[in-house]
């Protein structure tokens, strides 16, 4: 996963949204830096596009920004900040969806460089059949969850990709745990359905 460790995330957030209740233009490009990658990647997965993740996530940090310039210190200090980003970035790609000319489509395997990979299923420094085996992986996880709607397929980015609570989740997708973990269960199950129907459900143990 690309998730940093839980006490690691949370002490950046507190740094960051501190530095952000004293001074937003001093502090916004260290905020983009910490986050810009995570919030590609998690854009990736939900558009199935590297060009519109990236669009999704510079529209998302000048979204940020603007809010950001309105809220007060107190306000911007207590922000959970990854959720926030997340939520933004959330709503951008629910908007590009409704629009008749949406590229937030199916994934269809195409490469793209490492740093956009959002699944990290084997350990650097493996051999190269075990990287061979785990780059062939990654294209059948991606093009799986590609396929799902993007309301389970949300979920299950948050859940099994991003390693999120389902506190967390709730406050991203806004709705109730119950119908966040309902949805998570839901996904895997499609995906798992899809995975077989397609020969690869041995592979399936990947999205843990």
């Amino acid at each position: 996963m690309n998730a940093l460790r839980p006490a690691a995330d949370d002490r950046t957030q507190r740094k960051i949204a501190a530095a952000l209740a004293q001074d937003v233009d001093t502090a916004f490009e260290p905020f983009v830096r910490a986050y810009q990658d995570r919030l590609f990647a998690y854009a990736l997965n939900l558009t199935a596009n590297p060009a519109l993740a990236e669009e999704v996530a510079q529209d998302t940090f000048v979204a940020a920004y603007r809010a950001l310039r309105k809220y007060p210190p107190s306000r911007r200090r207590s922000l959970a900040l990854r959720a926030w980003l997340y939520t933004i970035a959330l709503n951008r790609v629910r908007n590009l969806a409704r629009s008749p000319a949406s590229k937030v489509v199916s994934l269809d395997g195409r490469a793209t460089p490492d740093r956009q990979l959002a699944f990290q299923l084997v350990e650097p420094g493996t051999g190269p059949a075990i990287q061979a085996e785990h780059h062939e992986t990654l294209g059948e996880l991606r093009a799986a969850l590609g396929r799902l709607d993007l309301r389970y397929r949300g979920a299950v980015v948050l859940r099994h990709i991003e390693g999120r609570e389902y506190a967390e989740i709730s406050r991203v997708l806004g709705q109730p745990v119950g119908t966040v973990k309902s949805n998570v269960h839901r996904g895997l199950a499609l995906l798992r359905a899809d995975l077989q129907r397609r020969g690869h459900a041995q592979r399936y143990s990947a999205l843990g």
